[in-house]
């Protein structure tokens, strides 16, 4: 288990330190229950645990505050095999005045375009999900463009059947808004989340 801490904790830091040096702002969580039914997948209880670029600053990490979404009705595919959620829902990132954060809303945002919900199945045939998607919000009063991904546990060599635990996730916001910045992030953090896949759940 602590190694699967760990290897969570590296791949939020890599991102961060990515976003840092870019003028992104980034924020990673960690936990959480991720619910749902053909209506919509909700994430709760999952918890923000690193901020990097936030109002010009570095990186700060710690127990900050809460981290949750909700999307639209399934569109196309399955809960079970994967598909795409329909455009709505919103995700919702608070800090709780902790190591400099502030207290309140950070970013709120909807889904701008439909939600990717993609299966994985590792080579020892055990099952994970990983979920993307593109939205417009607020940071700070200013109208922005973000991406998340959001990488489930694994769900053994059963599949989605209503609920299950979130690892850990990243959601990156543009400064500026440009769908081609936030494109680059989005695949930075697939890779990344990849890569903590195959170190929490190769066994």
């Amino acid at each position: 288990m602590k190694s699967a801490t760990l290897a969570l904790l590296l791949s939020c830091f890599a991102l961060t330190n990515l976003a840092s040096a870019s003028g992104t702002v980034d924020f990673s969580n960690s936990g959480g229950t991720l619910s749902g039914t053909t209506a919509g997948l909700t994430l709760s209880g999952s918890v923000l645990i690193a901020v990097s670029g936030l109002n010009g600053g570095g990186t700060v990490t710690g127990d900050l505050g809460t981290f949750s979404l909700s999307t639209g009705a399934l569109a196309s595919g399955s809960l079970k095999m994967g598909g795409t959620f329909a455009a709505g829902g919103m995700l919702t990132i608070n800090g709780n005045g902790t190591n400099g954060i502030p207290n309140g809303v950070l970013f709120s945002g909807t889904f701008s375009a439909p939600i990717s919900w993609t299966l994985t199945t590792l080579a020892n045939g055990t099952n994970s999900y990983t979920l993307t998607g593109v939205l417009t919000g607020m940071l700070g009063g200013t109208s922005v463009n973000a991406v998340t991904v959001q990488l489930t546990a694994n769900t053994g060599t059963g599949f989605f059947s209503g609920s299950t635990l979130i690892s850990g996730g990243d959601t990156t916001i543009a400064s500026v808004p440009e769908p081609s910045t936030l494109a680059f992030f989005a695949t930075g953090a697939m890779s990344m989340m990849g890569m903590m896949r195959r170190k929490l759940f190769a066994r």
